[in-house]
């Protein structure tokens, strides 16, 4: 796939349509279809919870992250702690993580490259781009992957951006709902008591109090009584 193509198709991406495995999942799928080389791609984060894939194009890439993420060793972990990027060239010879490079050969993997994520907080990420034939990546593929990784940082951020701004969105109309069903309940108050507004929501977050019940609840019943027939 051309690689404007693969970036214009990036940018069209509508967070408001999928999540964020949903935006991860295409990234790693236009991965694979334009590095020249890759046979599978995968999307490492590390949180709280530890290291998980969020987004995989095939088998042989979560076998080989698996492994890694078992045992706390191997070039996709340590392109995250090091937001680096590591090309394994040739999957047979590598020895700095023991037994991963059998566990790889095992998947069909040859040739590996990992670029990690630039994003900031407590997580961690990294691209993981793997090859069926060693030294598959020339330098072109490797700038090639680190685009991509731009670019799923970028969307790791939008997504984040687009979920709080939701759930603060929907924190505010929760409130605004609070709001008005606690002044339609002081107003049926003060219609029985001929009070205040003051005094009625004494009254109504008295009752609260003594039923151990939130107030807008105490004020939803209260509406749901005031309405029904007789």
């Amino acid at each position: 796939m051309d690689p404007t193509a693969a970036f214009t198709a990036l940018g069209r991406i509508n967070l408001g349509e999928t999540d964020l495995e949903g935006v991860l999942a295409t990234i790693a799928d236009l991965a694979k279809r334009t590095v020249p080389g890759a046979f599978e791609v995968s999307v490492t984060l590390i949180r709280d919870r530890g290291p998980h894939t969020v987004a995989s194009t095939g088998e042989a890439a979560d076998l080989v992250d698996k492994w890694q993420y078992e045992r706390g060793s191997g070039p996709c972990l340590d392109a995250c702690k090091q937001r680096s990027t590591l090309l394994v060239e040739d999957v047979a010879g590598e020895r700095r993580w023991p037994g991963w490079e059998t566990n790889a050969r095992e998947a069909g993997v040859g040739c590996a490259l990992s670029v990690g994520l630039p994003i900031r907080e407590r997580v961690a990420g990294a691209l993981n781009i793997y090859a069926e034939s060693v030294r598959a990546f020339d330098e072109d593929a490797v700038v090639l992957a680190e685009t991509f990784a731009s670019y799923a940082a970028v969307a790791l951020a939008n997504a984040h951006l687009y979920n709080t701004s939701m759930t603060l969105a929907q924190h505010m109309q929760t409130a605004m709902e609070s709001r008005a069903v606690i002044e339609q309940a002081k107003g049926i108050i003060m219609g029985q008591r001929r009070c205040s507004a003051d005094e009625a929501f004494t009254i109504l977050s008295r009752a609260s109090q003594e039923s151990n019940r939130k107030l807008r609840e105490v004020a939803a019943d209260l509406v749901e009584r005031a309405q029904r027939p007789g």
